[in-house]
């Protein structure tokens, strides 16, 4: 079975607010073995939501609504999908009774719009909520000559939450067959998503079970394999050999296939070969120390380092030759190579990096443009040295080249 997500309310559409209570929602219903197909924004705006629900029926056997179930003249979710389904509104006096039991134990007298939160459609149950005042709403029923379960839920996530869990679930699982999920992610570092995907879609999509995403990053690519079967084990099976194959394919480009960051691959590598790791860091100003030291008992492994912006602290912090610097230039293969090797030997570590270049906007020339950056990875027999250039704007240049300057560690231990 399949799912839409309906998030309500006109502040989602506008840039400060979000809506996170989707991905609650998806989770759990993966976990019934439901693929979310289509989530869905709008307005708080009566004709507009008709028309999303009328969609959202046709295409999805499941439908969930979240918010637009208060008491105030905007909040129209229940009259909405009332509307869609051509169901017929009731007033539930029980639930009269209750709403002003709550506000007389506060010492409030309920004002007369409040009765609008007992309004249930024919047909419907009513979902508790013991965090609030709007109840939620469950239905099954025919749409289009097709099963359809329908759900109203508050919008404030300490409200949809629980009750989604406790009223929610318990009746998905009695109505869905048992179907599971099996999910794999593997992670590629410095290829292109189109070169990637020229060496895996021969393979992928002689697989039309296993659903397959790229999505990329800088310096990054993740890929996604999906597959739903009758029990957990043929699921996993499905997508485990989907991505052996795959990995065959892209070989030591792909760094992670449980989840870990490219960081805490170098951090396990770090470890294993009983190896640690200076850094000397000029256009990315602390950027690599920083994502090394992210991962918990760095400190085994990473000795420190100097953001050496300066030509003055280049040599005074990395003992790189002022002569040097004066022939080559600070962005150089040769500058990026004596930084490696004279923080290595600073710190007294396995291993040494130095990153220079031109993040941008500004300090480019003919020679050398905005993107260009020289990483360069030392240890006690040799230093490599690797030029890229980088697109993007200054931030994205900045991850791009500490991306690089860990898969050079990475490679170089594996």
């Amino acid at each position: 079975m399949n799912a839409e997500i309906i998030a309500i309310g006109s502040e989602m559409l506008t840039p400060f607010r979000s809506d996170t209570n989707s991905l609650h929602l998806t989770a759990k219903l993966n976990d019934l073995g439901v693929e979310v197909l289509f989530k869905t924004v709008v307005g708080d705006n009566r004709q507009h939501l008709v028309s999303v629900a009328r969609i959202a029926l046709t295409r999805a056997d499941i439908v969930i609504f979240m918010g637009g179930l208060g008491p105030t003249e905007d909040d129209v979710t229940r009259e909405a999908v009332a509307e869609a389904l051509s169901l017929e509104l009731k007033r539930d006096p029980a639930h009269i009774a209750e709403l002003e039991k709550f506000f007389a134990a506060r010492g409030y007298q309920m004002t007369p719009n409040n009765a609008k939160q007992a309004d249930i459609i024919v047909g419907a149950t009513i979902l508790k909520n013991p965090r609030g005042t709007a109840p939620g709403q469950w239905l099954v029923g025919k749409y289009d000559n097709r099963e359809r379960i329908v759900m109203l839920l508050p919008g404030p996530p300490r409200e949809l939450v629980p009750m989604f869990d406790d009223e929610c679930l318990h009746r998905l699982r009695a109505k869905l067959p048992p179907l599971h999920i099996g999910t794999k992610t593997l992670k590629v570092a410095m290829m292109g998503e189109s070169m990637c995907d020229s060496k895996i879609a021969p393979i992928y999509t002689q697989h039309p079970e296993i659903q397959t995403t790229l999505l990329a990053g800088a310096g990054e690519i993740e890929i996604s394999l999906r597959s739903r079967a009758s029990s957990p084990a043929e699921a996993q099976a499905r997508v485990d050999k989907l991505a052996g194959q795959i990995e065959e394919a892209l070989g030591d480009h792909i760094f992670s296939t449980n989840g870990e960051s490219l960081e805490q691959i170098v951090g396990y590598y770090l470890q294993m070969r009983d190896a640690t790791l200076a850094v000397a860091e000029s256009c990315t100003g602390g950027l690599l120390g920083e994502r090394i030291t992210s991962v918990a008992g760095s400190s085994r492994y990473f000795l420190g380092g100097a953001i050496a912006y300066s030509n003055d602290l280049k040599t005074r912090l990395a003992d790189v030759p002022p002569l040097l610097l004066a022939e080559q230039g600070a962005v150089s293969r040769e500058v990026a190579a004596a930084l490696a090797e004279g923080i290595r030997a600073r710190c007294s570590a396995s291993l040494g990096i130095g990153i220079t270049g031109v993040a941008g906007p500004s300090g480019a020339t003919d020679e050398k443009p905005v993107g260009l950056v020289y990483h360069a990875l030392a240890d006690e027999e040799d230093t490599q040295v690797i030029e890229r250039t980088f697109p993007g704007d200054r931030q994205r240049i900045r991850w791009f080249a500490s991306q690089q300057a860990l898969d050079m560690i990475r490679r170089k231990l594996m």
